[in-house]
């Protein structure tokens, strides 16, 4: 339909790119509606060319929707190339066009909340940055070009995570984000590199292409494809928030909160996902490494979202509901259910940006307080804030009708009848489930109804954001109600429409069993049966009976303590592990004192003992010979200087002389 995209792919990262280069270099000489301007509209004019492509593989044959586009080769050694290409297919549009589409309305909304911030360029630079690199991570044709989007992403949540730095928690919190997330890398860095090499050694074909990959992959060990498989997972665990390199995600709310609705909604969170789905054909060859995607997702959903439950902070608490919705995802890739976990991925991507996005109207109102235990009846004061805010919460719970629904329950029922999935990855989403509608409800209940818990100050200067704030949230929030139709069940009687079109992509897959339609109505009865029992019972215990929990964590403070404090995670790992590291530093200190220093100083000793005899060596037989031939030199030319007498008759004499020698010695 536009085959001209073909040619123009490459378009779609760059516009963001050269919006990012304005805003740095020129952005603080122009007026702020300038910087705004080139911002939102670069990245939209990316979301509207992601479209057009869209709108173009949609009218190609549903075996051929795919197309290659190459700006120039970037790398060329010998057989071994490396072009700047873009791949547009089912599954790399599908990520454009949420990346650009959320990182849109973001931008859009972050004009408000920004408005009084004096590095207000620089904030618009960085957002413009971090788009681009995660569309470049989505569309890239090769592993390597994705690893070049995988640290711009990472360099760039440390840039927006300590946007304000001159509070130390929050420089401290990008730098936790940027180191946790070396440490994943080191991994994925690992693991495409063995790829590289192991496929190289079998097939002499030396290509990190993901065309390439997919059609030697099946030469290379099923070990090595494990190996490498959970390497890759690794990386995937630091991107995207899974046990145990989580830790970073909850302290990067310490950046300004359309910031954290960007990395947790549409960005750097979706990365490891992302690959794992785009990687399908790996995974379809190491079943074990599926197996651990499943578990590690299964547990994080879990552990997460306990600890969410007794969060006060309202983004602290979107933030272990982000971990947990992550677990989720990772279940549905881990399982073999690759379209669903894109799914889940794109749902998500809807209500959690507008829950974040929420919360920061709410902040914006409250003049900056976080606490919800300080907040309350906020309902008359903030409605469309209210109302979206709720919309979502009621997607993120499954709740039947919204978009969270559909895809949380594709997940569980392939949980449960995969393979690679079982009764314990299952039963653990389900026990998440029932978690996320507690803490949600919870979350709603104590910052928007009840009697006011505010400042007086504060509550006289409660009033609802501005359009550019409110026009998002109604945006996000259609998407959020809506967003699941084109994923509905086929026990519905319907065809899913998005696993089909996704289908191609993950053909080479892995092949799950015949859906059972009994079973997924039960299954989808049993997870909707879970999701209303949080409800209620959070319901109760905030709206009913209000004084219940204050008194259940005074009886039970030893139990809900671990909860408060994420369950000694950080506290674990500066002891063990920065501690084993310091200790380790210290350890190598005491040897360098007792053994190096030992070592040097006695070679010094030695060193000075044999300058000793090399001084005399010197002055004997060095310069002894040294002397001897110099002396030698000035008595030959000594004798030689005499015959210098300067009287040509002499020279004549000698040079007939040497005539006559000469002749006599050629007769002779």
């Amino acid at each position: 339909m536009y085959p001209f995209i073909e040619q123009y792919v490459w378009l779609v990262p760059l516009l963001p790119l050269l919006g990012a280069a304005v805003n740095l270099l020129a952005g603080s000489r122009l007026p702020r509606h300038a910087v705004s301007t080139i911002a939102v509209g670069s990245i939209s004019a990316s979301f509207v060319l992601t479209v057009i492509a869209y709108l173009h593989i949609v009218s190609l044959p549903a075996d051929h929707r795919q197309f290659i586009d190459t700006a120039y080769t970037w790398i060329g050694l010998g057989g071994f190339k490396v072009g700047l290409s873009f791949l547009v297919d089912p599954l790399s549009v599908v990520m454009g066009m949420i990346v650009s589409g959320v990182s849109s309305v973001i931008h859009l909304y972050s004009v408000g909340y920004m408005h009084d911030d004096r590095r207000y360029s620089r904030y618009f630079g960085f957002l413009n940055l971090f788009a681009f690199a995660m569309l470049l991570l989505v569309l890239s044709d090769s592993i390597l070009l994705m690893f070049v989007g995988w640290e711009g992403v990472g360099l760039c949540s440390y840039l927006l995570i300590g946007f304000w730095f001159e509070k130390i928690e929050n420089a401290r919190a990008g730098m936790k984000a940027f180191v946790v997330n070396r440490i994943g890398d080191f991994g994925f860095i690992v693991g495409f590199l063995l790829l590289f090499t192991a496929i190289g050694i079998r097939t002499g074909t030396w290509s990190l292409d993901f065309g390439a990959i997919q059609s030697a992959v099946g030469l290379v060990p099923t070990a090595v494809l494990t190996t490498v498989g959970i390497m890759l997972f690794v990386g995937a665990t630091g991107k995207s928030a899974q046990i145990p390199l989580y830790v970073w995600l909850p302290d990067a709310m310490a950046g300004p909160t359309p910031v954290s609705a960007l990395i947790h909604a549409a960005t750097m969170v979706t990365a490891g996902v992302y690959m794992v789905a785009r990687m399908n054909f790996l995974y379809a060859l190491a079943p074990d490494a599926l197996r651990v995607i499943a578990i590690v997702g299964a547990l994080t959903a879990f552990f997460a979202a306990t600890i969410g439950l007794v969060q006060n902070d309202i983004k602290r608490v979107l933030a272990y509901s982000t971990v947990s919705q992550l677990g989720y995802m990772f279940i549905g890739v881990g399982v073999g259910a690759f379209s669903a976990g894109i799914f889940h991925l794109m749902t998500h991507a809807f209500f959690k940006a507008l829950l974040f996005l929420g919360s920061g109207s709410v902040i914006h109102a409250m003049s900056g307080e976080q606490d919800i235990r300080k907040m309350g009846g906020l309902s008359k004061k903030l409605p469309i804030t209210t109302a979206t805010f709720v919309i979502a919460s009621l997607a993120i719970m499954g709740v039947p009708g919204f978009a969270g629904f559909f895809s949380k329950d594709d997940i569980l029922y392939n949980a449960y009848t995969s393979p690679y999935g079982g009764t314990f990855v299952w039963l653990l989403g389900v026990l998440a489930a029932v978690l996320t509608g507690f803490y949600m409800t919870r979350l709603v209940v104590l910052t928007f109804y009840g009697s006011s818990r505010m400042d007086p100050h504060t509550a006289e200067h409660v009033h609802e954001s501005p359009k550019t704030m409110t026009i998002p949230l109604i945006v996000l929030a259609i998407l959020s109600a809506i967003g699941g139709y084109i994923g509905m069940p086929e026990a519905f009687g319907v065809r899913n429409v998005f696993a089909g079109f996704l289908g191609p992509v993950f053909a080479s897959g892995v092949r799950l069993p015949e859906g059972s339609v009994p079973l997924e109505w039960a299954l989808m009865g049993v997870s909707v049966l879970a999701a209303f029992s949080g409800i209620g019972l959070a319901y109760y215990f905030y709206a009913v009976d209000t004084e219940l929990p204050a008194a259940l964590a005074e009886k039970y403070n030893t139990a809900f303590r671990p909860a408060y404090t994420g369950m000694y995670v950080d506290e674990f790992y500066s002891k063990y592990i920065v501690g084993g590291v310091m200790g380790l530093k210290d350890l190598l200190a005491l040897f360098d004192s007792h053994i190096i220093d030992g070592a040097v100083n006695g070679t010094a000793r030695l060193g000075r003992r044999l300058s000793d005899f090399e001084g005399a060596f010197d002055r004997i037989v060095v310069d002894g010979a040294v002397n001897a031939v110099g002396n030698g030199i000035v008595s030959a030319g000594g004798v030689l200087r005499r015959l210098q007498t300067g009287l040509v008759q002499n020279y004549l004499i000698f040079a007939i002389i040497g005539m006559a020698i000469l002749l006599s010695f050629v007769l002779l």
